[in-house]
């Protein structure tokens, strides 16, 4: 966990723009604002999470799975760890 850790103040500051990005869907759609404004700030909010999650992942691929000195197997169960969590979010 040591990326999420030296950039958790840059992680942070990303969920918390996609909090302030949900929070102003919620009222757009409570203001029963137009379709395509509301289409568009869920099309921003894809991008951010989607942003997120290759940052993340990057991260954990550089650190984890590509660290030098890992045996095959903990390579493999590091790499299966990934195929699992990129299957869920794919879906």
């Amino acid at each position: 966990m040591a990326h999420t850790i030296k950039g958790k103040k840059l992680l942070l500051a990303r969920v918390r723009r996609i909090q302030g990005q949900a929070s102003a869907l919620e009222k757009a759609l409570a203001n029963e604002a137009e379709c395509a404004a509301v289409l568009q700030q869920i099309a921003a909010i894809r991008g951010a999470v989607n942003g997120l999650m290759a940052e993340v992942l990057e991260g954990h691929l550089r650190e984890h799975v590509g660290a030098e000195g890992l045996s095959a197997g903990e390579r493999d169960r590091e790499l299966d760890q990934v195929a699992a969590v990129l299957r869920s979010y794919l879906k």
